[in-house]
């Protein structure tokens, strides 16, 4: 049976992040965490399952996920230029194929989520 409570180490390798970086964010709002009776960090299995986007469905292996709506498509031959506007003040670009493009179903206005992962930028719908 799953816990409802994990320990900040646990959260942390959860979530494949270091336990400063859980640190961090409970400090800059980014996680939300409890205290137990000893004072110690404990993430909700809920919030774990926020941060990393588990929604039943399978994904790619990956820890930084940026979730937007794609804001313009512009392909020229076989390759496609995805700008997708996330909901953290950014803004990722990603070089991808036409083919991609097409099986995903990307336009305006679409929904996708920019997956970074060494030094490539892979796109999922």
């Amino acid at each position: 049976m799953a816990k409802a409570l994990y320990s900040a180490r646990e959260a942390a390798q959860a979530l494949g992040i270091s336990l400063d970086t859980l640190r961090r964010w409970d400090r800059d709002g980014r996680i939300e965490t409890q205290r137990d009776a000893g004072n110690r960090r404990v993430v909700s299995a809920k919030e774990i399952t926020r941060l990393r986007g588990d929604d039943g469905m399978q994904h790619m292996s990956a820890r930084n996920r940026f979730k937007g709506v794609v804001r313009d498509v512009k392909i020229e031959g076989l390759l496609a230029q995805v700008e997708i506007v996330v909901t953290e003040p950014a803004r990722v670009v990603a070089i991808v194929t036409r083919d991609a493009v097409e099986e995903l179903g990307l336009k305006p206005g679409a929904s996708a989520t920019a997956v970074v992962k060494s030094t490539s930028v892979m796109v999922e719908s």
